[in-house]
């Protein structure tokens, strides 16, 4: 389809060519979350539904097939160094990790006695530590069932020891590391905006602070994150996905036909984005690779 978008930065172009096409690949589903490319195929969770699907495209066409179910309504989904499926289940308010006997390790699911509220979005360090966020949007009206007082942005140690970095997010949710794991982006989805902090030696968060407003008159907000090597910043929100620089300048926004909801990067030279966009899935062919997963970091 013909590929619409807003440009705030010459250097746009240097990233979305002027012939990229935003192609509609599957659709069809309740609302999907949580992209990650496995090496020649692509995961994502369909969160009513309880199941993570998989997308592969063969010669033939694309398959589309059910990975795994029930899924305790899986949301944000990434690969370890090893290639394991490291996953935020609201359902059962726990990280998950997947093993590679297939067993399912619970990584995370309470904070001093209090179980989590409902992991939403994940991130794995080189140094083997991950990081999530924690909103309430698993819980009955977002209060019910809530044990903690607050929405907390988490690190499991390698150890598998259960921090608490940052609580005074409104509501945390998609987070990226910068390309030399130095900054965090994290995003607040009901104040609509991105913070940045600094990563210390020890794996903890320092020094936030607001990196990027995103707020528009466009419907959707601030939700999945990705960055590239080059270390711009890719953020679902109103009107599609906002692609900003390291310096916090917007470069301008690739518009969606539907309100996307994460996105990651894949294929084998990782130049693609795959979207998810509630019910459909949409790949784009960008200039920059992404930030690989699951390839040793």
């Amino acid at each position: 389809m013909e590929l619409k978008t807003q440009i705030c930065d010459t250097k746009f172009r240097d990233i979305v060519p002027e012939d990229a096409k935003l192609e509609h690949i599957a659709t069809g589903f309740s609302f999907i979350e949580g992209p990650v490319w496995c090496g020649n195929y692509l995961l994502f969770s369909d969160i009513p539904k309880n199941r993570i699907v998989k997308y592969k495209m063969l010669a033939e066409g694309p398959e589309v097939n059910t990975f795994r179910s029930p899924s305790g309504n899986s949301n944000g989904l990434t690969l370890d160094a090893t290639r394991r499926l490291v996953a935020c289940e609201h359902g059962t308010r726990r990280v998950t990790r997947t093993e590679t006997d297939g067993t399912i390790k619970v990584l995370a699911d309470s904070y001093q006695g209090h179980r989590l509220n409902s992991p939403n979005d994940v991130v794995v360090r080189s140094d083997g530590s991950t990081y999530f966020t924690d909103p309430p949007y698993g819980l009955k009206d977002g209060k019910t069932w809530k044990e903690l007082p607050f929405n907390g942005v988490y690190r499991i140690t390698y150890g598998g020891e259960v921090e608490l970095l940052v609580d005074d997010f409104d509501r945390p949710n998609g987070l990226a590391f910068s390309p030399d794991e130095n900054t965090l982006y994290i995003d607040d989805t009901m104040r609509k905006h991105i913070r940045a902090f600094d990563v210390n030696p020890d794996g903890g968060l320092s020094n936030g602070r607001i990196f990027a407003d995103l707020k528009a008159e466009e419907p959707g907000a601030p939700d999945g994150m990705k960055v590239d090597c080059h270390g711009n910043i890719y953020c679902t929100g109103p009107g599609g996905i906002w692609i900003i620089d390291p310096a916090k300048n917007c470069l301008g926004r690739i518009l969606t036909p539907e309100i996307p909801a994460n996105l990651a990067w894949g294929d084998s030279d990782w130049k693609t984005l795959y979207i998810t966009a509630r019910p459909s899935l949409y790949k784009i062919k960008l200039n920059i690779p992404g930030i690989a997963v699951g390839v040793g970091m």
